[in-house]
C-alpha cells in the first residue's frame, strides 16, 4: 500500500480553508479532552503554557545540544515548554508508549519521539503513534509530497504519523593518511579489510549502524539492491542471506581483533577510529564529520568514501505519541522543527550538521540564502553528491531477522 499523496497546493488549501483534522481520527470539535482540532489557529491557541518532552537517543552530544540550545528557545518564544528526555535506545520510548496504551493512559510521559525504520512500523502496527495531524502542519509545504524518503519509513506508509526532521545517508569514512589505495565499492572496501587484517571492524548489530551495514552487504553480494526485493518474505530471506552470512563469516578473521569482539555501538567503533585502531568507521551523519575533524577528535587525514553503487538513504522523523496529553505543543514544535530557521540551524555543521528535508525549491529567497550560506566542508561532499544512486531502506521487517541470524550465524560461530 502507499501512502496518500496530497499536493503542496491541497496542503495549503487545508490549512488556509481550515480543513477539520482530528488527532483522534474524528470530527468532533476542539476539547482539551480529545486534542481535535479545526485549524492550525486551534493548535497554537490550545499549545500555549504547555510541556513537550522529547525522547531522543542521546548519545549524540551536537543533538542534545542543538535540542537545548537552540530548538527549545525557540520554542519557548512559541508558548511551548520542549523537554529533551536522553535515552539509550529508541525503544526505551516506544515501549512507555505501548505500555501506557495497554493501560489507557491520556497523558502520558512521552510527547515526541525521534524515530525511523522498525520502531516506527512497529509502534504504528501497535497504535503508539498519532496518525493523520502532519497536514496541518504550516511548514509541511516547504517539503516536496512525492519526496519518497518522506512517503516511506522502511517500508512502512508514513501516512501522517511522523513529521519529517532531517535526512541520513549511510557514509563510510576513511583516514587517508594510513588508506592510500582507496575502495570505490563495498567489494573492494570489503576485499581491503582481507589485505589489512585488524584495520576494520563494523559494529554489532541490532545498534543501527552495524546493522545496516550487514544490509550493505547483503546489497552487494546479491549484486545490486535492486535484486533484494525491499518488502520481506521467508523464502527470499532464505535464499538471498546465506551468501550474506559466508561473506560476513569469512571476513571475520581480518576484523579488529580478529573478529573475537566487535564494538558495541557506533560510538565505540568511532573512537577505535579516533585513536588510530582502525583506519575506517562508518556513519549514518556524515556532516557531523566536518566539526569532529576541526576540533581534533579526528585525524586531520578524514575522508568520505563515495561507492559507485551508492548507499543506503533514508529520512528521521518526530512521532507523536497517541498517549500523550500535550498533542498541541507537540505539533507546534515539529512545525518549528521544520521551519527554514531551525533547519539551516540544524544543517550549521558546528551545530549538529543533518541534511534537511525541505525542499529548496519551495523556500523564498531569504529562507534559501540561510542555506546558501552555510559552510562548505572541506572533509563531506555536498548532500546530492553523497546520496548519488541511493539504496533504499528494506522493509522493516527485514532488519530484525537479519540481525538475529548475524547474532547466530557470526557472532556465536
Amino acid at each position: 500500500m502507499s501512502p496518500q499523496r496530497r499536493t503542496r497546493s491541497g496542503v495549503a488549501a487545508a490549512i488556509t480553508a481550515g480543513l477539520a483534522v482530528s488527532l483522534a481520527a474524528c470530527s468532533a470539535p476542539a476539547s482539551a479532552d480529545d486534542q481535535s482540532y479545526a485549524n492550525w489557529d486551534e493548535v497554537v491557541a490550545a499549545a500555549e503554557g504547555q510541556t513537550v518532552k522529547l525522547w531522543m537517543w542521546g548519545g549524540d552530544e551536537q543533538g542534545n545540544a542543538y535540542v537545548n540550545n537552540v530548538l527549545a528557545p525557540a520554542a519557548a518564544e512559541l508558548g511551548v515548554t520542549l523537554e529533551q528526555v536522553p535515552i539509550a535506545d529508541t525503544p526505551d520510548a516506544l515501549n512507555r508508549i505501548l505500555s501506557e496504551v495497554q493501560s489507557g493512559t491520556t497523558d502520558g510521559e512521552v510527547d515526541l519521539v525521534w524515530v525511523n525504520g522498525n520502531n516506527f512500523g512497529t509502534g504504528k502496527e501497535a497504535g503508539a503513534w498519532e496518525c493523520g495531524w502532519t497536514d496541518l502542519l504550516p511548514n509541511m509545504a516547504l517539503t516536496d509530497p512525492a519526496d519518497p524518503l518522506l512517503l516511506d519509513d522502511f517500508g512502512t506508509p508514513v501516512d501522517g504519523c511522523e513529521a519529517p526532521w532531517h535526512k541520513a545517508q549511510f557514509t563510510f569514512v576513511y583516514n587517508s593518511d594510513t588508506v592510500t589505495d582507496v575502495p570505490t565499492s563495498l567489494d573492494e572496501l570489503l576485499d581491503w579489510a582481507r589485505a589489512n587484517p585488524g584495520r576494520f571492524t563494523y559494529p554489532a548489530p541490532p545498534d543501527f549502524t552495524g546493522s545496516v551495514f550487514v544490509r550493505e552487504v547483503l546489497y552487494s553480494v546479491s549484486g545490486g539492491y535492486e535484486n533484494v526485493p525491499l518488502a520481506f518474505s521467508q523464502a527470499d530471506f532464505d535464499a538471498l542471506t546465506p551468501a550474506l552470512y559466508d561473506e560476513l563469516q569469512d571476513l571475520e578473521a581480518s576484523l579488529w581483533r580478529g573478529g573475537e569482539t566487535y564494538p558495541q555501538d557506533s560510538n565505540e567503533l568511532n573512537q577505535l577510529f579516533a585513536d588510530g585502531e582502525v583506519d575506517f568507521t562508518m556513519t549514518y551523519g556524515p556532516a557531523t564529520l566536518t566539526e569532529l575533524v576541526a576540533n581534533g577528535t579526528y585525524p586531520a587525514g578524514t575522508k568520505v568514501l563515495t561507492f559507485d553503487e551508492g548507499t543506503v538513504g533514508n529520512a528521521s522523523f518526530l512521532g507523536l505519541a497517541s498517549t500523550s496529553g500535550s498533542k498541541a505543543g507537540a505539533m507546534v514544535v515539529a512545525n518549528l522543527a521544520l521551519s527554514a530557521e531551525q533547519q539551516a540551524a540544524k544543517a550549521e555543521p558546528s551545530v549538529w550538521g543533518q541534511f534537511t528535508v525541505l525542499d529548496l525549491d519551495q523556500l523564498s529567497d531569504e529562507q534559501r540564502a540561510l542555506f546558501e550560506a552555510l559552510p562548505e566542508s572541506p572533509v563531506v561532499p555536498s548532500y546530492d553528491v553523497l546520496s548519488e544512486n541511493a539504496n533504499p531502506e528494506l522493509a522493516a521487517a527485514w532488519v530484525g531477522p537479519i540481525d538475529e541470524a548475524w547474532r547466530q550465524l557470526v557472532l556465536t560461530q
